[in-house]
């Protein structure tokens, strides 16, 4: 193999550190064995910062988007949904803000989001607002609250998980606009809501920022709705439906064992 063609290789080998191997790339440079060595540390490097970004993402459990039930739902934009799979909005920093009643199943789909971002390379942090405004709101100190801040303001995207289920005072109103400004126009944010914009000032009542955290959250963002009952709900339904079906059998097989 040329030296023209080893440069790839080489350039790939410098990206990876592997100084030792590089210290005597003229001599094994063209051996056979040194393209499977780079593939092998490349794919090990993917593996483990791939585990690393899951840990640190917090998403947890989840339900995969091959195994969503899309007839569920009396409303979803399936084909909007799939076009954000892909991350496009990722390019200009724009945000997604899935909009519907409690368990039609925002969280499911903006945590396969976040997932597909971190198989793709991206950092991700996944939080409810009630964990991550308590979490900040707790912080005396200025030092601390900015180093706090920053982490939630750093990742590729981040998830803010069943915004409008509590009301909140005006320092969380004040901490999530500075966490958005952060934010703003550098890192796409996720948002889960079953409020309106138009009813968050009363999920943040009398915080004079409510408009101008709505305007930057909302510039160049796309809004999904999701509209139907519960699954959670109908899961639960379901379940009961079957026990009682297992307890009217077993019941009829005593009644036929006894007579």
């Amino acid at each position: 193999m040329s030296k023209h063609n080893l440069e790839p290789m080489r350039v790939r080998a410098l990206a990876l550190r592997l100084n030792g191997l590089l210290e005597h790339w003229d001599e094994v440079g063209a051996a056979d064995w040194v393209a499977p060595l780079i593939q092998w540390e490349e794919d090990e490097r993917d593996r483990r910062s791939l585990v690393r970004r899951l840990r640190d993402a917090h998403l947890g459990k989840f339900k995969a988007l091959t195994d969503f039930d899309w007839a569920w739902p009396k409303r979803i934009e399936r084909v909007a949904i799939e076009e954000l799979m892909a991350l496009s909005f990722m390019k200009d920093a724009s945000n997604i803000v899935f909009l519907g009643p409690n368990g039609a199943g925002k969280s499911t789909l903006a945590m396969n989001l976040a997932h597909q971002a971190l198989v793709q390379g991206h950092t991700v942090l996944f939080a409810t607002a009630s964990q991550m405004l308590g979490e900040l709101a707790a912080l005396d100190s200025d030092s601390t609250l900015r180093r706090r801040l920053r982490r939630y303001a750093q990742p590729d995207i981040l998830v803010i998980d069943e915004v409008g289920y509590l009301s909140y005072s005006n320092r969380h109103a004040d901490l999530l606009f500075e966490l958005i400004s952060r934010r703003y126009q550098n890192h796409s944010t996720i948002v889960t809501t079953k409020r309106p914009f138009a009813e968050w000032s009363e999920v943040f009542p009398n915080a004079a920022c409510v408009v101008s955290l709505v305007d930057r959250l909302m510039h160049r963002a796309e809004v999904i709705a999701v509209e139907g009952e519960s699954y959670r709900l109908k899961e639960a339904r379901e379940r009961n439906e079957a026990r009682a079906q297992q307890r009217k059998g077993k019941k009829a097989a005593r009644a036929g064992a006894g007579a």
